[in-house]
Order: C-alpha cells, then sequence, then structure tokens
C-alpha cells in the first residue's frame, strides 16, 4: 500500500486537511513533525511520498516558509536528494511551495514575494494547467481556493525562459490574483517529480467545501472536488514504484 509523510513544523494548519485529502485518494498517511525526521525518529526512505502542507511553519518568521526551508536544506539534504533521485513524488502547497523553492529542491531561481495588492487574498481562484506530468493526468482545469499574503511567484526574464523551455511551469492562473510573473501558479523540478503550487487542491475534495455548495444540484454535492484529482494521480505515480 501506499504511504505517504505528511511533512509539519510549528504553525503549520493545512495538515489535517492533507492528510483527509491523500486518505480518501487510497494512501496510508503518517503526519510527522519535522523534529522527528531531524533526530532519526521517523526515515524518509519508508515512503513513497513527501508532502509539505500550507499553514504559517513557524510563524512565517523572516519570510513565509523561510524556517522551515532551512531546516530542510541544513538537517534533511541528504535524504531529501535521496527521496528525489528515487523518483518518489513531492508536493508543497501554499507555504510548502515556499519552502521548496527557498530549500532549493525546485532547482530555480525564484522566490515568492508579497502579493501586489499588499493584501493577504482568501479567495477561490481557476487554474489551467500548462505542462504534461502525472500530477496533472487528466486536468485541465481546476476550482480551488488560495490563501496567501507572500505568493507572487517571480522569477528574473531568462529563469521564465528556462521554465518554459523545460516544460515546467505546471499551473498558470485564469485571472491572476497576486500579480505573479506570467500568471505562474504552480511549477515542477526538472525531474517532474517534485511541484509545488499556491493554491489548495486539499481544501475542495468534495463539493460541500465549494463556496456555493447549497445551489448545487444535489448530485453535484456528492461529487469529488476537483482538488481530489492531484492527490490520486500522486497515488497512482507511487503505486508504479
Amino acid at each position: 500500500m501506499v504511504t505517504s509523510l505528511v511533512l509539519r513544523g510549528d504553525g503549520t494548519n493545512c495538515e489535517q486537511e492533507t492528510v483527509s485529502a491523500l486518505k480518501l485518494a487510497g494512501s496510508k498517511v503518517d503526519l510527522v513533525h519535522i523534529n522527528k525526521l531531524i533526530r532519526g525518529m521517523v526515515s524518509l526512505e519508508d515512503y513513497h511520498s513527501l508532502i509539505i502542507p500550507g499553514g504559517f511553519s513557524y510563524g512565517d518568521h523572516i519570510a513565509a516558509g523561510k524556517i522551515i526551508a532551512n531546516f530542510m536544506k541544513l538537517k534533511l539534504k541528504k535524504d531529501i536528494t535521496t527521496f528525489i533521485d528515487e523518483n518518489k513524488p513531492i508536493l508543497g502547497i501554499c507555504n510548502g511551495f515556499q519552502a521548496l523553492l527557498k530549500s532549493g529542491f525546485l532547482d530555480i531561481d525564484a522566490t515568492l514575494l508579497s502579493n501586489n495588492t499588499g493584501l493577504f487574498i482568501d479567495n477561490w481562484i481557476s487554474l489551467k494547467t500548462e505542462a504534461d506530468s502525472f500530477f496533472t493526468n487528466g486536468i485541465k482545469t481546476l476550482f480551488i481556493p488560495i490563501n496567501h499574503g507572500e505568493g507572487r511567484f517571480f522569477a528574473e526574464e531568462s529563469m521564465i525562459r528556462k521554465l518554459e523551455s523545460e516544460q515546467r511551469i505546471v499551473f498558470k492562473y485564469i485571472d491572476n490574483p497576486n500579480g505573479s510573473t506570467e500568471d505562474i501558479a504552480g511549477i515542477m523540478n526538472e525531474s517532474g517529480n517534485v511541484m509545488g503550487l499556491m493554491p489548495h487542491p486539499e481544501k475542495f475534495v468534495n463539493y460541500y467545501t465549494h463556496p456555493y455548495w447549497t445551489r448545487l444540484p444535489q448530485e453535484t454535492r456528492e461529487q469529488e472536488g476537483e482538488g481530489l484529482a492531484i492527490f490520486k494521480n500522486l497515488v497512482k505515480a507511487c503505486e508504479k514504484l
């Protein structure tokens, strides 16, 4: 059976939704504090996938996701690098995306800045798929929520062209909410097994969390939420390992 590790730190607050999404997708899930990995109480090699959920890890002190990124880079680099080299999936959502970028595991010189509005954004948005990936198999568009203050993707022109040429831009906003360069909402590493995105697929795995669910027909309410497809795709990829 596929086993997934959901990594949390102090202040992470979307871990339970992420655990639930993975269970619905068919994975066994362990929720593990990063300190247990650092101290060797839990081994990353025992898992098929690693998910870094959203939230405000360590209060987003210094910058969003920066402290947990430093732990990943300085204390767990060897373990995470081995995990990636074994082609195991890693998914970073919102704060997890920030952590993946700032720890260097997405292989790109880019960052996530404060929204161009200067405000925290809590809204539902639409995405379009830009690249083929096992994460996006069968997904053309997604309607899922965003909740962030530092979600504006930024990279120099040369880095953007590199991402485009290597087909590593996974998702773009249909109506850019935060000023992200080239409307970028999610990217992946060169190998295609590490993906980060700012929107929250784990918050829409059933239609009862849709903002207008009471207005939807009963048959629609009983369907899976659009975000669940990403987790199902991740589990399917793990089954082939």
